[in-house]
C-alpha cells in the first residue's frame, strides 16, 4: 500500500512539474511575450508572422535550387544497375 502511495505521488508531482515548466516555457515564445506587453504585443505578433512568411519563401527558393520539388521523370535517368542519377 505504501508504494502505490508513493507511485501516485511522484506521478502527481511529475504533473505538476510538467505543467509548471511547459507554461513557463510558453511564456517566453513570440506568442507568449505579446501576450504579455498589451500593446506592443502586436507589433511581435506582426513581426512574428513577417519572419515566418519570409521563411516559407526562402524555403520554396532554397527547394526550387536544390531540385527538390522536379518531377522525376525529367531530371533523372535510370543506368543499367537501376540506380537513379541526376542530369
Amino acid at each position: 500500500m505504501r508504494r502505490l502511495f508513493y507511485v501516485a505521488l511522484g506521478a502527481t508531482a511529475g504533473v505538476l512539474v510538467v505543467r509548471r515548466a511547459s507554461a513557463a516555457l510558453n511564456r517566453w515564445t513570440p506568442e507568449g511575450m505579446a501576450g504579455q506587453l498589451g500593446g506592443a504585443g502586436e507589433r511581435v505578433a506582426l513581426w512574428w508572422a513577417e519572419v515566418q512568411a519570409l521563411a516559407a519563401a526562402r524555403e520554396v527558393e532554397l527547394r526550387d535550387a536544390l531540385g527538390l520539388d522536379r518531377d522525376d521523370d525529367e531530371d533523372t535517368r535510370t543506368s543499367t544497375t537501376g540506380i537513379r542519377s541526376v542530369r
